[in-house]
């Protein structure tokens, strides 16, 4: 917990939220995760609506997490790690705005941070094209169907593939 005693909340959205979700929730620090949509116009949507493309919403991970466990900073480093943010709209055969790279930031802290890390990654030279992570306002979070809740642990899959980068 912070120094007021309560965990922070922070949102990502890197391609199919099933392995993004796996990835997050795994981490030391992290409380819970929960899988959704945000960024876009239309209230409460589907799965359908929001693979239809015309929501304006993507496929999200809402992390909350105990900052004196684990640091937004190092929230974001996995996030970099997990997908490709030089893809725009698309993340391996995921194609669509729903499956983005975002970062929807909870206040202007994260904002700074996120930023930052934006600008340390692409000076880094890791990646040849340019970085199209959007860092935007988190706005309302609608939480996706019960059944794409920790899909990849009611599955039984195992480890997640990530996709390749560079």
């Amino acid at each position: 917990m912070d120094e007021k005693g309560s965990f922070k909340k922070a949102t990502f959205a890197a391609g199919c939220f099933w392995g993004v979700e796996e990835h997050f929730r795994r981490l030391p620090g992290v409380v819970s995760t929960r899988v959704g949509y945000t960024g876009g116009w239309v209230d409460n949507p589907s799965y359908q609506d929001v693979c239809s493309g015309e929501t304006g919403h993507a496929e999200a991970v809402e992390v909350t997490f105990d900052p004196s466990r684990v640091s937004y900073r190092q929230l974001l480093d996995h996030f970099w790690e997990i997908h490709d943010p030089t893809t725009p709209n698309r993340q391996g055969w995921d194609v669509g705005t729903q499956y983005r790279s975002a970062i929807f930031v909870h206040d202007e802290e994260q904002r700074r941070e996120a930023l930052e890390s934006r600008r340390a990654l692409e000076a880094s030279g890791k990646y040849k094209d340019p970085i199209v992570t959007e860092i935007v306002d988190a706005s309302r979070f609608w939480p996706a169907e019960e059944y794409h809740q920790r899909y990849y642990e009611k599955r039984r899959r195992g480890v997640v593939r990530l996709v390749s980068q560079g």
